[in-house]
């Protein structure tokens, strides 16, 4: 794949803002500044390779299918939304819309659906990954909390992708083939019901 440094720069920052972010929600929200301690950090590192890495692996897929299909493909990040979602944050939730790979050429329907499949799929492997490492691994409760982390936000992160309106990639998985919408979708909430069972 070919990056410019702008893209490299979005890609880094996003993610990083993004582990913020949830870091913050999970650590109590406002509550985790006014009393900033050693579990703030702790958890942003739980954060960054759980949600963080799972929103990087997942723009980085629809970047690699559109190249693939011969597509210029860039992500850009959205720095107010990130702010916003910093912001929310502090009162207990999350309104993720970090960035987006932008496509230029003309692309079919087939070819957009597949690109736009690319990134919620990723986060159901990473959920199913995640989902093995809890049921096989006897670890320390810190790994233990990472692993627990890393299948609810991925299979959420999928979840939350497929809602079929624009500018989501449901909306185009969708308009390609529902049949394998409603797969995707039923996969990525039933590994997030799941992540309250483990």
């Amino acid at each position: 794949m070919k990056f410019s440094a702008k893209e490299i720069k979005d890609l880094l920052i996003a993610g990083l803002m993004i582990s913020l972010a949830f870091a913050i929600l999970l650590s109590g929200g406002y509550n985790a500044i006014i009393s900033f301690n050693y579990l703030l950090l702790r958890v942003f590192l739980i954060a960054f390779f759980s949600a963080g890495i799972g929103f990087l692996l997942h723009e980085l897929m629809h970047k690699y299918f559109a190249q693939k299909y011969g597509f210029l493909a860039e992500f850009r990040a959205f720095y107010g939304m990130l702010w916003l979602a910093i912001l929310f944050s502090f009162f207990g939730f999350i309104l993720a819309a970090p960035g987006a790979v932008f496509i230029q050429g003309k692309i079919s329907r087939q070819k957009n659906g597949k690109i736009s499949l690319a990134g919620p799929m990723t986060n159901v492997i990473l959920a199913i990954l995640f989902l093995i490492l809890i049921l096989t691994l006897n670890v320390s409760e810190i790994f233990q909390s990472f692993f627990s982390f890393g299948l609810s936000i991925n299979s959420l992160l999928a979840a939350f992708n497929m809602i079929p309106a624009m500018p989501f990639d449901g909306a185009k998985v969708f308009r390609w083939n529902k049949k394998i919408y409603f797969l995707t979708l039923i996969f990525a909430i039933g590994l997030f019901v799941l992540s309250f069972l483990v």
